[in-house]
């Protein structure tokens, strides 16, 4: 029976998912699914897009987080339109949640949509929210090791983000462990390596996303 709930709990999500699609096609809305770890900066990553954008697109983003509206404030600030899940200790998001958001937003055709998962690298992955891309971020201080621990996670990624490659001089992270565990996986994801911090690789990841609008 608790096989048949599962079941129906995920038939449900990819019904809903499949009209999320559908409804970004048609606005030509690109929807980007960014999963990763607390701290590894998608937030930061958020922030460094836009700013690189300029006016080049518009760009709307869906912040989701088990509690606060802390992320959603910095987007909004920029001027951006957002909007705020908080889970309540939910893992991740669901195709719902983002049905909801995006009739809130109502963004514009040929919008870049930012949908911020929740900080988690297990679950977020195992939900289709009717995204275009999947977009992974790993950082430097979580290690070169995420790859083989977090499969699903790496395997149906699109793009991957390399965070905080400022840090490389200090931190103990081979990179060559890194992306032979993220190739083993996946053969065709975009892989950037960039610093938030810094600015470093920004340019070329906007430039990635600006190319895959048209």
């Amino acid at each position: 029976m608790e096989v048949k709930v599962m079941k129906n709990i995920m038939h449900a999500n990819d019904k809903l998912a499949e009209e999320n699609r559908d409804y970004f096609q048609k606005k030509r809305i690109k929807a980007v699914n960014i999963m990763a770890s607390p701290g590894s900066g998608k937030t930061s990553t958020i922030l460094r897009l836009i700013e690189a954008f300029g006016d080049k697109v518009n760009v709307a983003v869906v912040e989701g987080d088990i509690a606060s509206s802390i992320d959603a404030e910095k987007i909004d600030k920029l001027g951006k339109p957002v909007i705020q899940i908080n889970t309540g200790g939910g893992c991740h998001l669901d195709a719902n949640m983002i049905k909801a958001s995006v009739e809130s937003l109502n963004p514009d055709d040929g919008t870049i949509l930012f949908i911020e998962n929740v900080g988690n690298l297990v679950c977020p992955s195992s939900f289709d929210l009717g995204e275009g891309i999947k977009m992974v971020i790993a950082s430097v201080p979580e290690g070169h090791d995420k790859p083989y621990k977090y499969t699903s996670m790496f395997e149906l990624a699109d793009i991957i983000v390399l965070n905080k490659t400022d840090l490389m001089p200090y931190i103990d992270f081979d990179r060559d462990s890194f992306y032979k565990g993220v190739r083993a996986l996946n053969e065709k994801a975009e892989i950037f390596e960039v610093s938030c911090r810094t600015g470093e690789g920004v340019d070329q990841l906007a430039q990635w996303f600006l190319d895959a609008s048209k």
